[in-house]
This record gives C-alpha cells, structure tokens and sequence, in this order.
C-alpha cells in the first residue's frame, strides 16, 4: 500500500516536494513511518543526524487532522502529516 507523508516546517528540507511517499506493508504503525524515514534520510542525505532529531521529535497527523501515537496503524492509502517541534521546543 501507497501512503503520502506530508512535510511541514523543517521536515520540507527532507524533499524538493512537500510530501513523500512510500510502500508500506498493511496495518503499519506510525512507528514503522518513523523508520522508513529515517532510513530515506540516511539514503538520501548520509545519516544527516539533524534531521534524524527533528523525525524522532516530530508529532504525526493523521487525514483527519488528529495527532496520533506511534503505535496508530495506518489501514488504507491515507495522507499523514510530519509535524515537526517548531523552535526546537
């Protein structure tokens, strides 16, 4: 399944769009999301620690515009949102 992460804040240097995409295997958690950005980011931009931090501290939004915990399964082709601390808070 196809799932659309949306950038928001810091998480836009992670694209030249704002948003990313990924495959994912059904009822994946946010968790799952977490690391498949990190390993995108490793790919992409070697391991960039900086942005590793603001992955590990950023919230997640859910379509509806609910946060949601890493433990949220994602069960259809939905957008989520990275929704990064805003002034390192």
């Amino acid at each position: 399944m196809k799932i659309q992460i949306e950038l928001f804040g810091a998480s836009r240097d992670f694209n030249d769009h704002d948003f990313l995409e990924f495959d994912i295997e059904n009822n994946s958690t946010i968790k799952d999301i977490r690391n498949k950005i990190v390993e995108y980011l490793d790919k992409k931009f070697k391991g960039n620690e900086n942005f590793k931090k603001i992955v590990n501290s950023s919230a997640f939004c859910s379509e509806n515009n609910n946060i949601v915990s890493d433990n949220y399964k994602i069960t259809s082709n939905e957008k989520i949102a990275i929704i990064p601390p805003i002034g390192g808070g």
